[in-house]
């Protein structure tokens, strides 16, 4: 047995050599086969996979009344596998289900399966730009600018293979011109596109279009000629979309047009355009993301501007809230408006591409951080789930092989939220690498993506310390960022607040008070350092140098262990990977070891920074039971990003 697994390993090893994949085919590496003998019953979509790519037994695709809405079941009846759905989308996810048993290696003759997904309305959003340009994107242009048929295709049996439904078009800072008649056009010819893979188009619209797109002179929700305009450019839509899905839309934040330029509330725009979607069964996804300049806690302001207008909503409007109350930081608690709506449908929205997570150069499986998301808000509590895209025309799709993982989990989570973070990274690691079962299921590859996103916490932002991110992107730390004239809620200090007492942002019932937009338990928990978790203890407490923590060390040097900490498991995450290679094909090796390489530098980076930057105000010495900076603070100061490290985004702090 021996003998033959040294064997194995070194014809593992000769053949990663010489063998490499682009990434292209993302975790759909099937092997086209020809059983189109094998493949009976309703033709549709799901049939030209199976007979495409199905290995096994005979199967019959059926359509059975009965079933939910894109559900399915699977089972094994007189020698043949029998698909059964309502509609042909639930034949479609049945069919992948069937391939994904395959591509799994688990066995596939005697099932008995039923599934229908958690929510209807399973939606990535991408922030694209007409110009091709991605907002916060870090894999290329927009894969909408010139669609290639062969991507597309891609792209939509990507999505299909584990639920995704709707992807809405363009940015939320829309531009106007998105509901030009040619703009239109061609999102007709992406639905086209999509439609046989059961996944609808949306659009972000901007708020002003009436007077930008109009010419006419306020784009009030109120006004009879705003709303006839509306109602003439839906019908537009319509004619060349029919199964359009709606609009997406972020108002009066950042600069971006809104009811309220117009003495009218979020209620008044949002329920004028489901009016006129209604009748087209169309629906209105109202972002929640809204701050002022100026204001004593941003955390605070969302849950403010929407509580009074709690029930105000109509029914086809879907307040779309991002999962913290800041802006997908790397830790944050939920935002409370979703245990205090309570009339009102909510979706979350969940950012996959990593703005704040290290780009595409850092590994970070995003799967731990939703499910803590979804350990306080109830999945039903919820209408649907948003997904910032991270999606771009890159050969491997999103720029780090491993942020392919992110895409894959955040629409499985949107199937089924009760999946757990291993179950979801086995079945991805299975069908993008060819591994050994044993490797697939047990090795280190599984644990360092359980344990990616807790490293970048903890070299980035641990103990609940956020938003100090450089100014002009969010990709390094710059903790001291406070140029003249820029809006204090665009600066580091304004979150962290650091002082010769100690570190974090007071939220407490003597502070902003923002422990109150919780539930009185969480509150209570929140609202004393001593009870409050440890992970959030700075983004609730300003916390003394010396207090003690629950290790017994004191918050100064808790800090600065938790930064060497996460340095430690970046390293740790090179040499798990460096270890893989008799196991992975050339390229992809290669690739990610120096995607990985550079993610140990940059923890580095943020731990020097840091930890040299804070010690300013605590004049405390770092301990000396860890590793001590490498770099001194003047340096940190002065480094600037190489050219080609990053792909700095557009103009603008926030997203």
């Amino acid at each position: 047995m021996k003998r033959m697994l040294i064997s194995m390993l070194v014809l593992l090893a000769g053949w990663s050599a010489v063998y490499g994949e682009d990434g292209s085919q993302l975790w759909l590496r099937l092997n086209a086969v020809n059983t189109s003998a094998t493949v009976t019953g309703a033709k549709c979509t799901a049939m030209t996979e199976l007979q495409t790519y199905w290995q096994g037994s005979p199967v019959v695709l059926k359509r059975q009344k009965g079933l939910a809405m894109d559900g399915y079941t699977i089972k094994n009846q007189s020698g043949k596998t029998v698909i059964a759905a309502a509609n042909d989308a639930g034949l479609l996810y049945g069919a992948y289900h069937l391939l994904r048993l395959q591509a799994t290696g688990q066995a596939t003759a005697s099932l008995d399966i039923k599934e229908e997904p958690f929510y209807d309305l399973r939606i990535l959003n991408h922030w694209d730009n007409p110009n091709g340009t991605v907002e916060r994107g870090f894999a290329g242009k927009s894969i909408f600018l010139n669609p290639n048929p062969e991507r597309m295709k891609m792209y939509a049996r990507a999505n299909a293979s584990v639920g995704i439904n709707g992807t809405v078009l363009n940015n939320v800072n829309a531009k106007p011109e998105a509901l030009s008649t040619a703009s239109l056009e061609k999102a007709k010819a992406i639905a086209d596109q999509l439609r046989p893979y059961n996944i609808r188009v949306y659009l972000s619209i901007n708020f002003a279009s009436p007077i930008k797109v109009g010419g006419l002179e306020t784009a009030d929700p109120l006004n009879a000629e705003v709303v006839k305009w509306w109602k003439n450019k839906v019908n537009e839509i319509y004619k060349m979309i029919p199964d359009f899905g709606g609009f997406l839309v972020k108002a009066n934040s950042e600069g971006e047009p809104g009811p309220q330029d117009f003495g009218r509330t979020h209620a008044d725009g949002a329920n004028m355009l489901a009016d006129v979607l209604k009748p087209h069964k169309g629906i209105v996804m109202w972002r929640a993301f809204v701050y002022k300049a100026q204001s004593p806690d941003r955390a605070n302001q969302a849950y403010e501007e929407f509580m009074p207008l709690d029930g105000q909503f109509r029914d086809n409007v879907i307040i779309q809230i991002k999962n913290g109350p800041i802006d997908f930081q790397p830790r944050e608690p939920y935002s409370p408006l979703f245990t205090a709506m309570q009339k009102t449908p909510m979706m979350v929205e969940f950012q996959i591409t990593q703005e704040y997570l290290g780009a595409a150069n850092h590994l970070a499986y995003l799967a731990p951080m939703w499910k803590e998301f979804f350990s306080f808000v109830k999945p039903a509590s919820l209408r649907a789930m948003a997904g910032v895209a991270n999606i771009g025309d890159d050969t491997n799709w999103c720029g780090h092989h491993f942020a392919q993982s992110n895409w894959y989990a955040f629409g499985r989570l949107a199937w089924n939220p009760n999946l757990t973070s291993e179950e979801i990274a086995k079945e991805w690691i299975a069908q993008t690498f060819t591994l050994p079962t044993a490797a697939a299921n047990s090795s280190s590859l599984l644990q360092l993506m359980l344990e990616s996103r807790e490293a970048v916490v903890s070299y980035m932002m641990p103990l609940g310390l956020h938003h100090i991110f450089a100014g002009t992107h969010h990709y390094g730390p710059e903790p001291w960022y406070a140029p003249r004239g820029v809006r204090v809620d665009w600066t580091p200090p304004y979150y962290h607040k650091a002082d010769s007492i100690g570190l974090g942002f007071d939220r407490t019932l003597k502070g902003s008070a923002n422990v109150k937009q919780y539930p009185d338990e969480l509150c209570r928990l929140y609202n004393d350092i001593n009870t409050c978790p440890e992970n959030l203890i700075t983004w609730f407490h300003h916390v003394p140098w010396d207090y003690k923590m629950k290790s017994g060390r004191t918050f100064w040097n808790e800090l600065c262990h938790k930064y060497d900490e996460g340095v430690h498991q970046a390293r740790h995450f090179l040499a798990v990977w460096d270890a893989m290679q008799p196991y992975v094909d050339q390229q992809r090796f290669e690739e990610v070891q120096r995607k990985l390489r550079i993610q140990a530098r940059d923890a580095e980076w943020w731990r020097d920074a840091c930890l040299l930057y804070f010690q300013t105000f605590s004049k405390r010495p770092i301990p000396q039971d860890m590793e001590h900076p490498v770099h001194n603070l003047d340096e940190m100061m002065k480094f600037r990003i190489p050219i080609g490290m990053y792909e700095n985004p557009e103009s603008g702090y926030n997203k």
